[in-house]
């Protein structure tokens, strides 16, 4: 049952969000969302920002300033709302150009979606410090 609230509150915070930027989809991301949004990404993301989002792609070293690493935790720590304005607007001063002309809500939502599965956490390898 706790489990189940918490979901539920997740949910909810999420769709507070979708709701703020204009769009709440009926379901979360379903995987043929992702599907699509990996599709939108390898078309217009993947040449900067590589293919696994790590800001290292074809076109990376011709730019300055370097196309952002979108699995850092720098990046990781932006909220989808925040992130979703850099893809509708782009970022100022730097060959990342919006996208709200060239894609529609959904498909932004999607490849932010597809952005957020390239994160994956890992434990550090790190021993932890001895106990007291």
């Amino acid at each position: 049952m706790r489990q189940q609230m918490t979901i539920a509150a997740g949910l909810g915070v999420l769709g507070l969000l979708f709701a703020c930027i204009g769009y709440a989809p009926a379901t979360p991301m379903a995987p043929m969302d992702l599907e699509k949004g990996q599709a939108i990404y390898q078309r217009h993301c993947a040449d900067c920002h590589g293919t696994e989002g790590k800001g290292d792609g074809q076109q990376a070293t011709s730019l300055s300033p370097r196309p952002g690493n979108l699995i850092s935790a720098q990046t990781s720590a932006k909220s989808d709302q925040e992130l979703l304005k850099i893809i509708a607007k782009g970022r100022p001063r730097t060959a990342m150009a919006g996208w709200e002309d060239r894609l529609p809500p959904e498909d932004q939502i999607a490849v932010l979606a597809y952005i957020r599965s390239l994160i994956t956490f890992t434990r550090s390898t790190t021993p932890p410090p001895p106990q007291p």
